[in-house]
């Protein structure tokens, strides 16, 4: 269960690929994964985690609830 707090980028993809979602896909300047209509526009890879703010948004704009989130394994 990945608390909401610090991601890396690959476990980020993959908890996604876990929710239904496609991808990634390139972009103009980022990747994004898509599951129907909703679209997530992923961070560029970089030598940090995600923090726990930008999860949040990305979470927000994919529909995903934060049970949802931590429900994975």
């Amino acid at each position: 269960m990945p608390p909401l707090g610090p991601v890396k980028r690959r476990e980020l993809v993959a908890y996604l690929r876990q929710l239904g979602f496609d991808g990634p896909l390139r972009g103009g300047r980022h990747q994004f994964m898509q599951r129907g209509a909703v679209t997530v526009i992923l961070p560029n890879p970089h030598s940090g985690d995600i923090d726990k703010s930008l999860l949040a948004r990305l979470l927000r704009q994919a529909g995903i609830e934060r049970s949802a989130w931590e429900s994975l394994s």
